[in-house]
């Protein structure tokens, strides 16, 4: 686990696996789960991520700009969504109940408003606030929208829980006024 350059305050309730990279500042919700070998990156600013999201293996959220002009951004992503295996993210605003499919990615300029889905290998990297309950899918990114946003992962986050520590060691959430380095 590498965890520098910042401070990383984890929620009472979060399960954070030991051996993700986090770097920079970042603040994680109540019942979020971050599995091993995810990567959560804040070097253009802090990332705020919240409650009950889970973040599988090898996934990539990333706050970097490449201008070295830029004004520190706050990446904030809501509650209840999902980013599966390899998915990579660098949009600033995530809303609620959104998924991110294994090795899509999505883009800095892009805005994910609430009930999202980002089908498995779609890139969306355009200037745009996708629409909500918009679904990305297929070879060439189709788009459609859905009725229903998908439904929250408690039960999963709930297994999650209860099997992680079993097999990985767990960063503790810190102490009231002492974040983690």
């Amino acid at each position: 686990m590498a965890s520098n350059r910042g401070s990383v305050k984890i929620a009472p309730g979060a399960v954070i696996c030991d051996e993700c990279e986090l770097v920079g500042d970042i603040t994680i919700g109540t019942r979020t789960v971050i599995h091993p070998k995810a990567r959560i990156i804040a070097e253009a600013g802090p990332i705020i991520i919240g409650e009950f999201n889970i973040v599988e293996e090898l996934v990539e959220i990333v706050n970097r700009c490449e201008d070295k002009d830029h004004n520190q951004q706050v990446m904030i992503i809501g509650n209840n969504n999902v980013f599966e295996v390899s998915a990579h993210v660098e949009c600033m605003k995530i809303g609620d109940h959104n998924i991110v499919e294994s090795k899509a990615k999505v883009g800095r300029q892009v805005e994910l408003t609430s009930g999202c889905i980002v089908g498995g290998l779609c890139h969306v990297t355009s200037n745009e606030k996708l629409p909500e309950n918009t679904v990305i899918h297929g070879s060439n990114c189709e788009r459609r929208t859905q009725r229903e946003r998908p439904p929250a992962q408690t039960l999963q986050i709930d297994f999650l829980a209860k099997i992680l520590p079993n097999y990985h060691y767990l960063k503790k959430p810190a102490k009231m006024g002492t974040p983690q380095r």
